[in-house]
């Protein structure tokens, strides 16, 4: 299902307030952005108990139960996670995940509130939740007679949203400050190979396994955890920036003159964050037209010409990521300073090619 108006996490709480009370909703999104925790938290909020069903592990028997002969008639005794006396929070998480048998067990639970002639006490709220086809997640189509019976909510991660939360639930400061420079590392698309990707959830793993390594993590160890759990890239840029909160060699020093780019080979990974980190810094101080550009925007243009040099004479693959164009293939940097970087450095451009 496509999402024509996507939303936050922070905005959840008050949607499902004015909407899971009254009908049932369809929570969508990519995997790990935190839909089943928010759920989770939002039947707490009401005081009410969390029954989570995970669609990939239901067979329509488990929904429906299983037949009784009572007074010469076969009657249906649906499960005990279900049939509760107490109002709760049914939760259906991977509901599009379940077979077409599965989510037409579901029709009458989510659209009448009942299985058989089991009602769900009054007070009781239905929420489900799922991939998209688009993530590269296992996704089936749903019916148009139970995507009616939902109202649907497409969630999107939000860096702000998840560093107010991380504050508040001890992610390791490294995260934290990593994240809060570079938020735009905290989601990546889930990739079409099986390799670890970035979400919330990825960093919260790291940010347990930092904890758990404790001050004495080495480089080494460092790596296999920061590869296991994020994207590549964001992998390296992360263990850069740890060299750098452990070195004090930042991006400041190079753009100042006081240090040069690290060229040895096992300084990699620092040269890589370098080299995103003054992408960023080019990305907010040049402007978009070169004829508003101030003296010190002027100044800053030149030095970045010279930098991007001496960068490229350590390696071209790390001085082309700072002018790489964006996923979908559009230019990022401005025009104008693109053009200067192809005239001053024709090899540079000739390997983006």
């Amino acid at each position: 299902m496509q999402a024509a108006v996507t939303v936050t996490p922070a905005r959840i709480p008050e949607l499902l307030l004015g909407l899971a009370t009254v009908r049932p909703v369809f929570l969508w999104g990519a995997p790990g952005i935190g839909k089943s925790s928010l759920v989770r938290e939002f039947a707490e909020s009401l005081g009410l108990e969390c029954v989570s069903l995970l669609g990939t592990q239901l067979a329509p028997e488990d929904l429906i139960g299983v037949p009784q002969i009572r007074n010469g008639r076969s009657v249906f005794c649906p499960p005990e996670a279900i049939a509760r006396d107490e109002p709760y929070c049914l939760f259906l998480d991977e509901l599009n995940a379940a077979t077409p048998d599965v989510q037409k067990a579901f029709y009458s639970l989510i659209l009448d509130r009942r299985i058989g002639a089991y009602e769900l006490p009054k007070g009781s709220i239905v929420i489900g939740a799922g991939n998209r086809a688009t993530d590269n997640a296992l996704a089936r189509p749903i019916a148009s007679a139970l995507v009616n019976r939902l109202t649907h909510v497409h969630l999107e991660a939000s860096a702000g949203d998840w560093l107010v939360w991380a504050g508040n639930n001890d992610i390791h400061p490294w995260i934290v400050d990593h994240l809060t420079d570079r938020p735009d590392h905290l989601w990546s698309k889930p990739p079409k190979t099986e390799e670890p990707f970035s979400t919330p959830r990825s960093w919260h793993m790291l940010s347990d396994a930092l904890h758990s390594f404790g001050p004495g993590l080495d480089e080494d160890t460092l790596k296999v955890l920061a590869h296991g759990t994020l994207t590549p890239a964001h992998a390296t840029a992360f263990c850069g920036y740890v060299r750098v909160v452990r070195s004090r060699f930042g991006i400041e020093a190079v753009l100042k003159g006081e240090a040069r780019w690290p060229h040895r080979t096992e300084d990699r990974d620092l040269l890589y964050y370098l080299a995103d980190s003054f992408r960023g810094r080019l990305l907010k101080e040049l402007p978009a037209d070169k004829a508003h550009m101030s003296a010190a925007g002027r100044q800053t243009a030149y030095r970045a010409k010279a930098l991007l040099v001496q960068l490229a004479e350590i390696s071209v693959e790390v001085a082309q990521t700072v002018i790489a164009s964006d996923t979908d293939g559009n230019p990022v940097l401005p025009s104008w300073f693109l053009i200067e970087a192809a005239r001053d450095m024709p090899r540079l451009v000739e390997a983006r090619r």
